[in-house]
């Protein structure tokens, strides 16, 4: 039998992480910054959650983005912390909401709008052929499907991807009509 000791670890502070291990690049495979389903718990929060709850959990989780899902945990939609700014707030509150009764499901993007990659695509892509296809969409987050099984399989994060590459990674939201139209009608200053 080997004896094994104990030491202290007071002069170690480095937590290793699994991405520490993977040197990537733009011409690396996309799947390497796939955040897989199959293998990692989806960040979800039901629709019917108060949206200020939400804006403080993420905020103290530093998460930027959930899956919004019903009673029956079927997806319904996204929720960032873009969607949680105090600008929607104001706008729920002067159409009568009162801010603690506002919902998750009253701000959060819907599935109905959001665009996303295919796995099968993905699976011939690299990362940097994910990135312009990020700033084409002007999306932060990009939902993967999988069509075979007709289920949300993943997520891309630009964040995740510039943290990885060591690189900066910036997305201009492209605005809707509905971002012009109200910046047309707010009263000058």
């Amino acid at each position: 039998m080997r004896t094994i000791r104990l030491f202290a670890v007071d002069k170690v502070a480095h937590l290793v992480q699994p991405d520490e291990f993977h040197e990537l690049s733009l011409s690396s495979p996309a799947l390497t910054i796939f955040t897989d389903f199959k293998s990692h718990r989806p960040l979800t929060i039901e629709g019917a959650t108060p949206a200020i709850e939400v804006e403080n959990m993420m905020r103290k989780a530093h998460v930027k983005m959930k899956l919004v899902v019903d009673a029956d945990n079927e997806f319904i939609g996204t929720i960032s912390l873009d969607d949680l700014d105090e600008q929607h707030f104001m706008t729920m509150i002067a159409n009568g909401h009162e801010r603690g009764e506002i919902l998750t499901s009253d701000l959060m993007t819907s599935k109905q709008k959001i665009m996303a990659l295919n796995l099968a695509e993905l699976e011939q892509a690299n990362i940097n052929d994910v990135i312009r296809a990020l700033r084409e969409s002007g999306q932060q987050h990009c939902l993967v499907v999988d069509h075979s099984g007709q289920q949300i399989r993943g997520l891309i994060s630009a964040s995740d991807v510039a943290r990885r590459l060591h690189i900066p990674i910036r997305i201009e939201r492209i605005p809707t009509f509905s971002d012009i139209f109200s910046s047309v009608r707010r009263p000058a200053l």
